[in-house]
């Protein structure tokens, strides 16, 4: 057996237990990995009640010797609370890959608390959840191929992935898509309550915003034009849409939400500098 075979055959660990990490235990049931394969360590019996309902999965209170089995831990904690949990479990789990999910920690500060090389930093989003999720990779110099490819197949259970070459990148990313279901989610809102004040009820409102977001979104991606070609196609001089587009132009809506963007961004930064000693 190669090493690929044999690391994606090992049992999988969970370090905190919540929906990130439910999301990706999900996938993996469903692809038909044991329950028994998968270890959890989670500190609130709430989370490790639900755990045990839902996927039959024994979740640990604290992290033991069980972590050795693991091929791969996945870190699914709070940023403030990685530290403390490393320090836990870092002599069980040393000989393992790592795969952080877990926002602003860099891999420096990881590879410092768990004394190995081999960590995988990744920004997932929300819509892992159902299945429908972007999550951006960052791999440190000890990643092999074969360690990219484990980590490629076990976020393939929330959705889609795609690597960058800097690990200042995954900054970016947060304020993008990892912050970026609270953006559609906010312009919901907005769409929403417009409906109401212009006669529709909340439940025809909400569900005219959902479609159209979501139906134009599967429009951009099965379309190879830039999203400004596919505004303009909508966008008719003088029309509706135009009177639309004109008034958030002259209020520099798309001006404030870069600035927005970019906010996101600093504080994705800050956490490292903060929780990362």
């Amino acid at each position: 057996m190669t090493r690929s075979a044999a690391s994606l055959s090992q049992p999988i660990a969970f370090i905190g237990g919540g929906n990130m990490a439910s999301a990706i235990i999900g996938g993996l049931v469903r692809q038909g990995r044991p329950p028994g394969d998968i270890e959890v360590v989670e500190p609130f019996a709430p989370a490790r009640d639900k755990l045990r309902d839902q996927f039959g999965i024994a979740a640990q209170e604290h992290a033991g010797a069980a972590l050795q089995r693991a091929g791969l831990v996945v870190w699914a904690v709070k940023p403030q609370t990685f530290k403390e949990a490393a320090a836990q479990a870092q002599a069980h789990t040393r000989a393992a890959l790592h795969l952080s999910v877990a926002a602003g920690i860099r891999s420096d500060s990881m590879a410092q608390w768990l004394g190995t090389q081999r960590i995988v930093r990744s920004m997932p989003n929300t819509p892992a959840l159902i299945g429908r999720g972007i999550t951006a990779l960052y791999a440190r110099p000890g990643v092999s191929a074969e360690d990219k490819s484990r980590v490629e197949q076990v976020i393939a259970t929330t959705g889609e992935s795609l690597w960058v070459d800097g690990e200042a990148q995954l900054d970016a990313v947060t304020a993008l898509s990892g912050s970026g279901p609270a953006y559609v989610f906010f312009f919901l809102e907005a769409m929403t309550q417009a409906g109401i004040e212009m006669g529709l009820s909340r439940e025809q409102a909400y569900r005219l915003g959902v479609a159209t977001f979501a139906g134009a979104s599967e429009l951009a991606r099965a379309s190879s034009d830039p999203p400004e070609v596919l505004r303009q196609r909508v966008t008719s001089k003088g029309g509706t849409t135009y009177a639309a587009i004109t008034s958030m132009e002259e209020d520099q809506v798309q001006a404030l939400f870069v600035k927005a963007l970019h906010a996101a961004r600093r504080r994705a930064a800050e956490l490292g500098d903060e929780f990362g000693g």
